[in-house]
């Protein structure tokens, strides 16, 4: 068992943290939210700033929203850089900009510790299941060193490449993710205008050929309307703006991610910013005049 730190207790930060608590782990926490109390009551240490976790911890786990949060973590005045000694590891979790990844990977590099970028894929059902995917980007040492730590909190574990190359793989999971759920938003509302029982289209589609988890999960959702997050809209805006703004960079045309991102910026301006990302369905919905409920 090992001193392990967690920065970012949201959503997905707190269970994910649970589940390194109940391995046995030493787990140090902090979340500018503040530490729920089920971590500390589970044995888990508060601690006031991300130096302090960086001080206490051999490796530095962070989830938070975007890359400006991870670059406040790591390199603020109280932030883990400042708390670091040689030898020890940072781990992020969260969904940030490639290019940015390798930056701070340097910075962390020069003061002797290693750098891990490992983003995940599973939301929240994921997180509490400790199943996630993880995809990581990291040098072969660096990987082997922090598996074990990964091993608990998810299933489908993959060193992609070196680090930056776990944040590229997962801005490719965010568009077939996003293009996913616009398919079948795309199909229940069609069925449903049509004068279809939306649930028994979905359990039928269920055994064939269109059958995916999007489906199963979100498909339920978008007729059940329990778009309480999981996983927010404007989080999935900034990662289809990653996937955006890099294809540009490189000349490479991503005609129908454009489009999910158009959708998901109607759904914001309907108020939707924290609706779960199923919620695109309905953007959806107002342009058919028609709202999937089950008959």
């Amino acid at each position: 068992m090992s001193n392990v730190g967690f920065i970012g207790l949201g959503i997905m930060g707190a269970p994910m943290a649970g589940h390194l608590i109940t391995a046995g782990h030493q787990v140090f926490l902090h979340s500018r939210s503040g530490v729920p109390g089920s971590l500390k009551e589970a044995g888990g240490i508060a601690c006031t700033t991300p130096k302090d976790v960086a001080g206490n911890a051999e490796t530095i786990i962070l989830m938070v929203p975007d890359t400006p949060h991870v670059e406040e973590v790591l390199f603020a005045e109280d932030g883990v850089a400042s708390g670091l000694d040689g030898g020890k590891c940072v781990v992020d979790m969260s969904s940030i900009s490639p290019l940015a990844s390798k930056e701070f990977a340097r910075k962390i590099n020069d003061l002797g510790c290693d750098y891990v970028d490992a983003p995940v894929s599973g939301g929240e059902v994921g997180a509490k299941a400790g199943s996630l995917t993880i995809m990581c980007g990291a040098s072969e040492a660096a990987f082997d060193r922090v598996r074990p730590l990964l091993d608990v909190m998810g299933q489908n574990i993959t060193r992609v490449g070196g680090v930056g190359d776990g944040q590229i793989c997962k801005v490719a999971n965010q568009i077939i993710v996003a293009l996913n759920i616009e398919a079948v938003g795309e199909a229940l509302v069609f069925a449903a205008k049509a004068g279809a029982d939306p649930e028994k289209v979905r359990q039928a589609l269920m055994g064939g050929f269109a059958a995916s988890k999007i489906l199963e999960v979100h498909g339920a959702r978008m007729i059940k309307r329990t778009f309480d997050p999981g996983f927010r809209i404007e989080l999935h805006q900034k990662d289809l703006g990653l996937a955006l703004s890099n294809a540009r960079q490189m000349g490479v045309s991503l005609p129908n991610t454009a489009t999910a991102q158009e959708l998901f910026n109607a759904c914001v301006a309907n108020g939707g910013s924290a609706w779960d990302h199923s919620g695109m369905i309905r953007a959806l919905e107002l342009m058919a005049g028609h709202e999937v409920v089950q008959g």
